[in-house]
């Protein structure tokens, strides 16, 4: 038998290594994506499930494809990426920012994962970046960026940043159309997670840490610059938390496995997508209905293939989901809407 000769990890070159680490993401991404299981929303109806609809009912929700590899995020200005918005205003766009330490720069990125254009923000802070959100008003697209990272605790103010969308795609800057600061009314948290209701004219921001996970409100245009403070609606229910096998097989970060890191609405405005390390989330609403009422039944689970670290989730026109992860390279994954 002809003897096969493995090189070891530290004899090879940092460019042959980077090609491996590639490779090895997209064979996972293929042989994972295509074994992951039907929704269960998905399935034919069992007995238990043919009884009439009720007040108690949620509505029925769309359905999404297995995720697919849409590209590979390999710029290394793009190490980082904790919040995307998918552009209305430009095709095959995809606005995001990286997490604490690369300044107030949103990057415009296409939907394989190539870095296009940097949009700076003149006069605005950048202490730890998290998500952000895109919204229509008054027939101007808009971008909100949450300045609400908080590991440590310490936090006593943050902010959101609101700036119109660039009308062209190029490297420009800008500054804030208004800015929201505001304040946790019992004390610092972390949040990751923040969407828009155009709608209801409030702005949806979702702790991190706790579970279950805490839901709180802003409003979208304040009647003065006051710091405001977030008003609690609601808590998620359904997040499942760490098992005992997840922190066997991960003492060190299997714990953090269900802390929410992204949010979306999509442009119905009655369904909230809620990312974790592990999984997507979608509630579904009512017209009409709260969304405390809303989060407080169980979510659709939309399970994706591994991610490094899955921080950025959002909706485009089409109601087709995005996910996007730190680290270098990442994969960026798409999971089409059926309708």
């Amino acid at each position: 038998m002809t003897s096969v000769h493995i090189p070891q990890i530290g004899s090879l070159p940092v460019s042959r290594l980077f090609a491996i680490q590639i490779l090895i993401i997209q064979i996972l991404v293929i042989v994972v994506g295509t074994g992951l299981p039907r929704p269960v929303w998905a399935e034919p109806a069992t007995d238990s499930l043919t009884h009439s609809a009720t007040a108690q009912d949620p509505p029925r929700p769309p359905a999404w494809g297995q995720a697919e590899l849409a590209g590979l995020i390999t710029d290394s200005k793009l190490s980082e990426i904790s919040g995307l918005v998918a552009s209305r205003r430009h095709a095959d766009t995809l606005w995001v920012h990286n997490d604490s330490g690369d300044g107030p720069v949103l990057h415009a990125m296409s939907y394989q994962g190539e870095r296009r254009a940097t949009l700076t923000l003149e006069n605005t802070g950048s202490r730890d970046w998290e998500d952000m959100a895109g919204f229509r008003l008054d027939g101007r697209e808009y971008l909100l960026i949450a300045d609400t990272g908080d590991n440590g605790g310490l936090r006593s103010t943050l902010s959101l940043h609101i700036i119109a969308e660039p009308d062209q795609i190029a490297d420009a800057r800008t500054t804030p159309a208004w800015s929201i600061h505001f304040r946790w009314p019992d004390g610092p948290r972390d949040c990751e997670a923040v969407a828009v209701d155009v709608q209801a004219g409030i702005v949806l921001l979702i702790g991190k840490k706790r579970s279950p996970p805490d839901l709180f409100s802003l409003p979208l245009r304040p009647n003065d610059d006051h710091i405001q403070t977030a008003e609690p609606i609601g808590l998620l229910a359904g997040i499942v938390q760490p098992t005992a096998e997840d922190l066997r097989r991960n003492p060190r970060f299997g714990r953090y496995r269900s802390q929410i890191t992204g949010a979306d609405l999509d442009d119905s405005g009655l369904l909230l997508a809620v990312l974790n390390y592990r999984r997507a989330h979608v509630y579904p609403r009512r017209p009409g209905e709260s969304w405390g009422t809303a989060v407080a039944r169980a979510p659709i689970e939309i399970p994706f293939p591994w991610l490094p670290q899955a921080e950025a989730i959002g909706f485009d026109a089409q109601g087709t989901l995005w996910i996007a992860s730190e680290q270098r390279p990442a994969p960026l994954l798409r999971l089409p809407r059926r309708h």
